[in-house]
């Protein structure tokens, strides 16, 4: 049986190790966070245009006024779901940077 005390590794500067990795984590999961909110506006942008399609079709409406309904309607869900992903990556950076400077 290996002997612990031959294979612990001592770092100089654990802190400052542990503040990389964090660090990189944090910024990982950020860009993540922001693919995940794009897929759910984007799915949220697929199912709004469907319910209005079917309910169109639904009540015998006019096709090509429902399918122009439905298109206007994704669209402006998506523009909407995009400046809101947007606005809250900038507001995160933002208070980022205020986080830092505060630190300085």
């Amino acid at each position: 049986m290996p002997n612990p005390d031959k294979c612990r590794i001592e770092w100089p500067d654990d802190d400052a190790i542990e503040r990389i990795v964090e660090q990189r984590i944090a910024q990982r999961f950020e860009a993540e966070s922001f693919q995940w909110r794009f897929r759910l506006v984007v799915i949220e942008t697929v199912i709004m245009g469907l319910l209005v399609l079917v309910a169109g079709l639904v009540l015998k409406q006019n096709p090509m006024l429902v399918l122009r309904a439905a298109l206007m309607i994704s669209a402006s869900c998506l523009a909407t779901g995009v400046l809101l992903l947007s606005l809250s990556a900038g507001t995160a950076r933002m208070m980022a940077r205020l986080r830092l400077g505060k630190r300085s």
